[in-house]
């Protein structure tokens, strides 16, 4: 498995995976078969990887899925992830998420946000040993700490 920045050729399959990846939610919480802000758009795909900030997730021969990520100082900001549901289940979200950890290795801590009606994203950040560090109407926020005392 392999995670790098993603290249321009690449977007449109990006925006179909989010497409489908999200349209999952349905299935564990989401009131109607919708997403966040952009992830059925290729144009906002597009301006993520103009901004460096998408990534694509693949095995040697198939893109398994991708993320959105930001870097402030010490810390980083996972924006989104999202897999190919036919790659859902098998192990593939989480080596995502310690692909992440090891290419930014350097930072201190790494934070995300989930909506709080999806049961699924909320039991995989906790099961990836995100911590919750708290909540709104609409998000749990979580954190992990990583590196901290290593230098």
């Amino acid at each position: 498995m392999i995670l790098r920045k993603a290249r321009e050729e690449e977007i449109n399959d990006l925006t179909d995976i989010s497409k489908a990846a999200f349209a999952t939610d349905i299935h564990f919480g989401a009131k109607v078969s919708d997403g966040p802000p952009g992830y059925d758009s290729y144009e906002w795909h597009r301006q993520m990887f103009i901004g460096n900030h998408l990534f694509i997730f693949k095995n040697e021969s198939e893109i398994i899925g991708g993320a959105i990520l930001f870097v402030d100082g010490p810390s980083l900001y996972v924006g989104r992830i999202f897999l190919s549901p036919k790659f859902f289940r098998q192990g593939y979200g989480r080596k995502l998420m310690e692909e992440i950890e090891n290419l930014y290795s350097e930072v201190e801590i790494i934070r995300l946000d989930t909506p709080i009606w999806n049961e699924r994203t909320n039991h995989f950040y906790r099961k990836c040993g995100y911590v919750e560090t708290g909540r709104d109407q609409e998000s749990i926020y979580f954190e992990k700490k990583i590196n901290i005392g290593k230098n």
